[in-house]
């Protein structure tokens, strides 16, 4: 168990969360900008605006920072490949509770892989309204150099 130290010790069965906070309408405006998604419902009327899909990587951070205080490690993660699942919208105001597990680590072409499955769960309703698997490389080196 890595928990308690550095994102890049993190293991299979690790346990991150959860981690409580309230969708701010600053961080929805704020995502959504960065990321060039001007829809109203993601940079309109306050009462209107939904998290984007996406957004579910600042959850991941999230995690990170409250299960890692010791930081990202040694070597940076090379995050390229994600799937999400939203149930149902998840409004500014909503308070939300997330949480993970490393489900997999494992090594291919002398390569560390790590996979996160989050759960982002209404805390109000206790519904589960995001799914999200993220698989990262860490320690990456190219293949000449791993073999």
């Amino acid at each position: 168990m890595a928990t308690g130290g550095v994102v890049s010790d993190l293991d299979k069965g690790d346990v991150l969360g959860p981690v409580e906070y309230t969708l701010s309408p600053f961080v929805v405006r704020e995502y959504s900008h960065a990321v060039e998604m001007h829809h109203p419902c993601f940079q309109g009327r306050e009462g209107d605006l939904v998290m984007p899909p996406t957004l579910i990587h600042l959850d991941k951070l999230r995690l990170y920072k409250h299960a890692c205080p010791g930081g990202t490690g040694p070597s940076a993660r090379i995050h390229f490949e994600y799937n999400v699942e939203v149930f149902e919208p998840v409004r500014v105001g909503d308070r939300l509770s997330v949480r993970g597990e490393i489900t997999d680590r494992y090594q291919k072409n002398g390569r560390d892989y790590v996979v996160l499955q989050m759960e982002l769960t209404n805390v109000a309703t206790g519904r589960l309204v995001v799914r999200y698997v993220d698989r990262v490389i860490l320690a990456y080196r190219s293949a000449e150099k791993a073999a």
